[in-house]
């Protein structure tokens, strides 16, 4: 090896050129990022010290394998190891992603965690890396755990994500263990690991109980303080937030404000709907399932987005001329396709659809016995339109409806048939004045998935694979110009 001081030169040349990244082995160590290096003499040795506030890291430099104005390759060795790697730093030139840089350094630290809890297994990979052709994001830091030929796939998020991404964790966990079947090659694939933040694991609880229980699936929760996993048995987490509101308040909200919704209904009856919003008192007038108008107190507002003005009779015209605009370009045979008011809401048009002639979905559902929303829970718009209904035997039906292609569908589906199930098994259903004069079959709901054929995720068969057998799921593929009316081309 060279000088020390005409290393240290050379690096720090390096640095001075702006921002630097640092790789070992081919993996980018995101937590040295902004850090400083010395190299110094041992004896006989050049070693290379690299640190930050987040890491520290020392290494054996055995020679300079590559060297430029903006990267050098050093050929290095870790202390107790024998065999040589690579450490490789070089001028990035533009910065990284905030989000890219914050994946990065969990990944590192979730290496070092899962290298202290299972001292007796071995990590074969860990990746950021997103792969699109199996739908696997790069939100979650994914890889594999061996002991000898047992191996377990691990799947794991900080909690600088999103919410809804974090609930999706299930889904892209049951993706990663099928697609690691291939990854495992020789060894024998035990199940799944998930690796969840602090206070985001209740949704993932929740939709484990629906999963097939020969599938061994072990979840953490992760104290990213201490840097600790604590194993967290789903059954300790109790119930997510869910309520039904009883039908007689619903029918006596309706009764107070018809006689204003019904001056407003009779200027389009055809495609003007009304309907509670769950958990209110409030009445959402929807023109093909696009909300124009609410009702609260006697008092109407109307407009689209944030832009709402209060019903007078000086603005009653304007209201006219918008449902004018409504019939107009939210029309099912309307020529401008590509209109906001044609495309906005496309779940909620398509509800309106589907509750016109549900038969058409099962030729055994009661068309006057279908809710939606019901029951309502605290988890805001999830882009899934829930309809609820029964068989004329009496058995409970769960429609999921998506418009478009959806990753999440079949666990959000899923999610929503647990909370019917439980709803079910209290008897809620009958206590709240719901499905009147119908005898409900003691049995688990149907679960019906309801979507345009070619809307349907390849992920999404994979994961019906996992769930249990109680689920009874059917699959249900409708015609991609539905607007113009409903037919189903295919059940699976």
């Amino acid at each position: 090896m060279g000088d020390a001081a005409e290393l240290e030169a050379v690096l720090a040349a390096l640095i001075g050129l702006g921002r630097v990244e640092i790789h070992e082995n081919g993996q980018w160590l995101a937590a040295l990022s902004g850090g400083q290096c010395e190299v110094r003499r041992q004896g006989a040795a050049t070693l290379l010290h690299l640190w930050s506030e987040e890491h520290n890291l020392v290494r054996r430099v055995l020679r300079v394998a590559e060297r430029s104005a903006e990267r050098v390759v050093l050929e290095v060795q870790r202390f107790g190891q024998t065999r040589p790697g690579t450490l490789e730093i070089v001028c990035a030139g533009v910065e990284r992603p905030a989000q890219r840089l914050t994946r990065e350094k969990f990944r590192a630290r979730f290496r070092q965690m899962l290298a202290e809890q299972f001292p007796d297994e071995q990590i074969d990979s860990l990746t950021t890396a997103s792969d699109l052709e199996h739908s696997l994001s790069g939100c979650f830091t994914r890889g594999l755990l061996h002991r000898g030929q047992r191996a377990w796939a691990i799947l794991g998020a900080s909690s600088g994500e999103h919410a809804a991404t974090l609930d999706g964790s299930l889904t892209y966990g049951l993706l990663w263990l099928d697609r690691a079947r291939e990854h495992a090659r020789r060894k024998v694939l035990a199940g799944l690991r998930l690796f969840l933040p602090e206070g985001a694991i209740r949704v993932t609880c929740h939709r484990l109980s629906a999963l097939e229980p020969s599938t061994p699936i072990e979840l953490y929760e992760i104290n990213e303080s201490r840097w600790r996993a604590r194993p967290i048995d789903p059954r300790d987490i109790g119930n997510l937030a869910t309520w039904l509101t009883p039908r007689r308040e619903t029918e006596s909200t309706l009764a107070e404000a018809r006689p204003a919704i019904e001056k407003i209904r009779v200027l389009a009856p055809e495609a003007i709907s009304a309907g509670v919003s769950p958990g209110t008192c409030e009445v959402s007038l929807r023109f093909r399932g696009l909300e124009f108008a609410r009702w609260h107190s006697g008092t109407v507002v109307f407009g689209l987005g944030e832009e709402r003005h209060e019903l007078t009779p000086r603005n009653g015209k304007n209201l006219q001329k918008l449902i004018q605009q409504l019939a107009t370009f939210r029309h099912p045979l309307a020529t401008d396709t590509a209109h906001p008011l044609y495309r906005l809401q496309a779940e909620r048009w398509l509800e309106t659809v589907v509750q016109a002639d549900a038969t058409q979905i099962d030729a055994r559902f009661d068309p006057t016995q279908l809710y939606s929303q019901v029951p309502a829970f605290a988890a805001g718009d999830r882009g899934v339109i829930d309809l609820l209904g029964v068989t004329r035997d009496g058995r409970l039906a769960v429609l999921e409806l998506k418009a478009a292609e959806d990753l999440h569908l079949a666990l959000q589906a899923v999610d929503y048939w647990l909370r019917v199930r439980w709803h079910h098994q209290q008897d809620d259903f009958r206590r709240y004045g719901y499905f009147a004069g119908i005898e409900l079959q003691p049995k688990p709901p149907l679960l019906y998935l309801v979507a345009p054929g070619f809307r349907f995720h390849p992920a999404t068969d994979i994961v019906l694979r996992y769930l249990s057998r109680e689920v009874e799921v059917t699959r249900v593929g409708l015609n991609e110009n539905w607007r113009r009316g409903l037919r189903v081309v295919f059940r699976q």
